[in-house]
């Protein structure tokens, strides 16, 4: 089978580029793999691509500001601020979300190649490939969602903002739709109407040492981004915790623009000496396997890559209760939940997990459940899956 991904930073750091890498390299084993990017900024030794099979194209979108530029935003104006939202408008707007010069860049790169597949990475380019599905002689087009339902659409500040209606029309273009939980499955059938396949993000790391209870030391990595991993929320909840504690750590790896806010909550909950702010690092295996707690205490979540890098490392995990937490650990006996957002629970649960007597089968448990996330079994869901969208569409 030839494969195409479509896809626009592959080389930055982030959870999205390290999935695409080894989903790309483990189908290439046997497929004949291809990324398109939109990158300008090329680096093949990361993410090992440069001892890979995998291939890749470029494609630049100049944005000029000419005739074309102008009539697409009066479009796109229309559309959300005058026009209803049916399948009618919906197509027009799709002339405005990805302009006609862009289209044809984008169908000539795809058809020139003769693939048998092309995966759109993220709603966006997704989006673009459902625009010009007709005009693609391509035998499958999925789309590879890595946001939730809730974060297109639902939360503060949504990636998608009033564009339900759109993506729901444009989307039901495409052979497939791919998504990282069987709860946003259900909420785009019964939502948007579309029917989508489910398959979790694999393991994108080698495990190195494991953690230990006797450390005394919780964990948390993830970028510091705005109302997002809850980082906050997690360093009030630890204050509260501390009160009645004296000898558990909390460890937060991650960069970003709330660091100054993370340090100051630090400073006023006199944490100087039991909270650390460590930046990302290459080696973030030492930091699982120097904790002996995971705790998740994110607004919102698609799939978490660190759940399964943490469970793989053997920590039991504190969570909140989002969905998608609660699909991949309840019944595992690995852990305990929180309500989301809620400091006080989230510091009862940091207590009942220090206090626990079952850290060990926690820990065994953690390690059981990170199995099911091998690349292996990862790699040959999407086999079935590009197999199965083709199968449907041509018998």
């Amino acid at each position: 089978m030839k494969i195409l991904f479509y896809a626009d930073t592959v080389f930055g750091f982030g959870g999205v580029q390290r999935v695409l890498a080894v989903i790309a390299k483990a189908l290439s084993d046997e497929h004949d793999v291809t990324i398109l990017s939109t990158d300008t900024d090329v680096n093949h030794s990361m993410y090992g691509y440069g001892q890979s099979k995998v291939k890749f194209e470029y494609i630049t979108y100049q944005g000029n500001r000419d005739l074309e530029f102008y009539f697409c935003k009066c479009i796109s104006f229309l559309y959300k601020m005058v026009l209803p939202h049916n399948s009618a408008t919906s197509k027009l707007y799709s002339y405005s979300f990805f302009r006609p010069s862009y289209k044809k860049q984008l169908i000539a790169k795809v058809n020139g190649g003769e693939y048998d597949a092309v995966i759109g990475v993220h709603a966006f380019l997704s989006l673009h490939l459902a625009s010009i599905r007709k005009r693609l002689n391509v035998k499958n087009v999925t789309a590879w969602m890595h946001n939730s339902y809730d974060a297109l659409f639902e939360k503060n500040n949504p990636y998608l903002p009033g564009l339900k209606s759109f993506f729901s029309n444009e989307m039901k273009r495409l052979d497939g739709i791919v998504v990282l939980s069987k709860s946003d499955a259900s909420l785009f059938r019964d939502n948007l109407g579309l029917e989508c396949m489910t398959i979790y993000n694999p393991l994108t790391l080698e495990p190195r040492g494991k953690a230990s209870s006797e450390y005394k030391k919780f964990l948390a990595i993830g970028r510091f981004s705005p109302k997002h991993k809850g980082f906050d929320l997690l360093i009030k909840a630890f204050a509260n915790f501390a009160q009645t504690d004296s000898d558990w750590t909390l460890e937060i790896v991650g960069e970003g623009e709330e660091e100054f806010i993370y340090r100051q909550l630090i400073i006023e909950n006199h944490l100087e000496k039991r909270v650390k702010l460590c930046p990302f690092t290459k080696d973030i295996q030492r930091h699982y396997a120097g904790a002996s707690v995971y705790v998740l205490s994110s607004r919102w979540e698609g799939q978490p890559l660190v759940l399964v890098e943490a469970m793989a490392h053997g920590l039991p995990i504190v969570s909140s209760d989002l969905p998608v937490a609660k699909e991949l650990l309840e019944g595992r006996h690995c852990g305990t939940f929180f309500n989301c957002g809620d400091i006080d629970d989230m510091a009862l649960a940091l207590n009942r997990m220090a206090s626990t007597t079952k850290w060990v089968e926690m820990s065994e448990n953690a390690l059981q459940t990170s199995s099911l996330f091998s690349v292996e079994n990862i790699r040959q869901q999407w086999i079935q899956v590009l197999k199965r969208f083709t199968f449907q569409r041509f018998s």
